[in-house]
């Protein structure tokens, strides 16, 4: 082959790319150093397959292509933008290495860089979890044309351990909360209210449909029933509880979009008298650069979108609400659990959550909110103690 071989074309950042087609099976691979390099690759992968269609051996693929894969078999999954962020990460340190490739050997540097960077190990773990799921189903659901898995065994990922190495909860007090959520864009306050009323994840915000919506004149409420599918474990559909607070910004939003709940759109800061430009679109996930930044404006360092799960949960048990209450709110596993509620579950729930719905001036405090109080990270403000819903 040479410089003219047909499948390489030069990228506009100076890389080089591989597009070739070659009896019915798409060469692609992009992020080559040189022309040379990408040759080597595209004539390994054309004598791989020569071998597998003369000698039926197995056909190898590369973790891009295995990436690639999942994502278009996995596109209504409610965390893939997570699992998406989470490879992107990784796919520098063995993207364009084969299947077999792919373990704790080559893994280690991306291991040593994100521990380099400070990242914890949970976070750690999340990415290197993506990465064992899709080896696991290379290894025995995904299949070539000839029957062959796409690899033979998969390895044995080995995570970093937990013990000592896992951030503290870090639940808020209502003060920081008053804080916080003024420094939130409109949808992002909706949302982190909506959480802290109701106790559900980012991902289940995110993708909560108007469809799933069941009203309950009795309470003057709805619920939403969530699909297995998107709930975390997907044992069983799960049910989100609105107390009269929750109701709120559900009626805030509601006729925004078709669909979904929650979504975002960008507003005009001139000619506002014109519709925006923008249609109102999904939102992947509360964890974004808006948050970040609101954050750090309020004073809270590090403060996850989960602490406001475990912000309703310490709530819940300094309103005296029984464990089993709080287990099904959080939509903890329980054996008792049904899957499909009763009016009765719904009032014994919808009556639990009212009991947090503002600041009743209880005294209980958590061990970490105490310490920092202590060392002045916070100084709590008092402004009126009701939350306010931003109408966009």
């Amino acid at each position: 082959m040479g410089q003219n071989t047909r499948g390489i074309y030069p990228e506009d950042n100076g890389l080089w790319q591989v597009d070739k087609w070659k009896r019915g099976t798409r060469f692609r691979q992009r992020g080559f150093e040189s022309f040379d390099e990408a040759e080597r690759w595209l004539i390994t992968q054309l004598a791989g397959q020569r071998e597998v269609l003369v000698h039926g051996q197995r056909a190898t693929y590369t973790f891009n292509q295995a990436s690639a894969h999942y994502i278009s078999l996995h596109e209504q999954k409610a965390s893939l933008e997570t699992e998406i962020f989470m490879l992107t990460s990784v796919m520098p340190y063995i993207g364009k290495l084969d299947l077999h490739q792919v373990h704790d050997g080559s893994l280690a540097p991306f291991q040593t860089a994100r521990l380099a960077e400070g990242r914890a190990h949970k976070t750690i773990n999340l990415a290197l979890g993506v990465v064992r799921r899709i080896l696991n189903l290379a290894a025995t659901s995904w299949r070539d044309e000839s029957g062959k898995t796409w690899l033979e065994q998969a390895p044995k990922i080995t995570l970093l351990p937990l013990v000592g190495h896992q951030r503290e909860p870090r639940p808020i007090t209502w003060g920081e909360q008053r804080t916080l959520l003024p420094k939130l864009p409109d949808h992002l306050a909706r949302m982190s209210l909506f959480t802290l009323n109701t106790g559900v994840r980012d991902d289940v915000v995110c993708s909560l449909r108007w469809e799933w919506e069941i009203k309950v004149p009795e309470l003057g409420i709805s619920v939403f029933e969530v699909p297995r599918e998107h709930v975390k474990g997907r044992k069983k559909s799960r049910v989100v509880i609105c107390n009269s607070v929750a109701q709120s910004v559900i009626e805030s939003v509601r006729g925004q979009h078709k669909d979904f709940v929650f979504v975002y759109r960008r507003e005009r800061v001139k000619n506002t008298d014109q519709a925006p430009k923008m249609p109102y679109r999904p939102i992947g996930t509360m964890n974004n650069t808006a948050w970040q930044t609101a954050r750090k404006a309020a004073g809270l360092g590090d403060l996850h979108v989960h602490d406001l799960r475990h912000t309703i949960g310490m709530r819940l048990r300094e309103a005296g609400v029984a464990e089993s209450t709080i287990s099904d709110i959080l939509w903890h596993s329980t054996k008792t659990m049904t899957q499909h509620y009763s009016v009765a579950q719904i009032v014994e729930l919808y009556q639990a959550l009212e009991k947090v719905k503002d600041d009743a001036g209880r005294w209980n405090k958590s061990l970490a909110t105490l310490k920092r109080e202590q060392a002045g990270d916070f100084v709590e403000a008092t402004p009126p103690k009701v939350p306010q819903v931003k109408v966009a």
